[in-house]
């Protein structure tokens, strides 16, 4: 079978995307509480996916009082403390609801051990199985935190089919995530964090350039609201997407579904992936297989790994 046609199980896959409001929990028990109704709301949509936002685990610095979740080295310190917390959490949910959660991303202390932390989200089946993917370039605001680029780039091979995860500033960049989509991924998440209308535009550009470059789906989930109680996501504006290459049998302006700008709830969509696969068979337009047209194409290929997160 061709690389870029992985085996997959599902030829159409529904995804609920989160408009996510950054909360002032008052304990842990707290927010688990509110995210589980969170899940509940999600999987109700019958989703077979839900999709957090990046940095949603910030509220979690809220858990530790004034004088942590006011400071940023902090609230960076707590949160990624509390990562390992927050994903057996999340696993629960994923099991006891049968769906896939890519939880929100975070700051958590890297693999390496070389100090530090990255922005880190996770895909978790229902199974418990994780995939974990950092983001790999930091924005100026991320430097002067001091966040770390993580080192690998990934897709996960899920019995929904193959996913990968482009956070937010990265998925500005189309080399990443066409590697992604040449290791077989039908579907790119794409968490973000933004202050401004501007960037939020920036990143929902940039997810329907991805789809429409390598024929397959991207999800954008925001985070919402104001939380100024923190240094890191005071102000926050956004609306999720489900995006498709613009073809007149899928998609006609590639938008497959748009939440209101800074509302909060759950945006959904059924994905048509065999569709997908189709249009980059015998679509109208090639862009998938004419990208190695363009001069110097072959040489700008990534390295990304595949990830085993299926059902044993």
């Amino acid at each position: 079978m061709r690389p870029d046609h992985p085996p997959a199980l599902l030829d159409r896959l529904t995804i609920a995307s989160a408009q996510y409001p950054i909360g002032a929990p008052r304990s842990f028990d707290d927010w688990a509480e509110n995210v589980s109704q969170w899940v509940a709301d999600g999987a109700a949509t019958g989703a077979d996916l839900l999709v957090f936002p990046e940095y949603g685990a910030i509220e979690l610095a809220a858990t530790c009082g004034a004088a942590v979740s006011g400071d940023l080295r902090a609230t960076l310190a707590a949160v990624a403390d509390l990562a390992e917390p927050m994903q057996t959490t999340f696993a629960v949910l994923a099991h006891r609801h049968g769906i896939h959660i890519l939880a929100p991303s975070g700051p958590a202390r890297p693999s390496t051990g070389h100090g530090g932390f990255v922005n880190s989200a996770r895909l978790i089946t229902p199974a418990g199985r994780v995939g974990t993917q950092d983001k790999l370039i930091m924005t100026p605001f991320e430097q002067s935190w001091g966040v770390q680029p993580g080192t690998a780039l990934r897709v996960f091979d899920t019995v929904l089919g193959r996913i990968g995860v482009a956070i937010c500033y990265d998925s500005e960049f189309p080399l990443l995530v066409r590697a992604q989509a040449e290791a077989g991924a039908d579907l790119i998440l794409i968490p973000s964090c933004t202050e401004r209308v501007a960037g939020w535009s920036r990143v929902r550009t940039a997810a329907l350039a991805r789809a429409l470059e390598s024929q397959i789906a991207t999800v954008t989930s925001p985070t919402v609201g104001t939380a100024l109680w923190s240094p890191v996501v005071d102000h926050n504006t956004g609306a999720a997407g489900i995006f498709t290459p613009a073809d007149a049998t899928i998609a006609e302006t590639g938008v497959l579904a748009e939440g209101g700008l800074n509302e909060s709830g759950w945006v959904s969509a059924t994905i048509d992936l065999a569709a997908l696969r189709q249009l980059r068979d015998s679509g109208e337009m090639r862009n998938r297989s004419d990208w190695s047209r363009q001069p110097g194409a072959q040489s700008l290929t990534l390295q990304c790994d595949v990830v085993d997160l299926k059902t044993v």
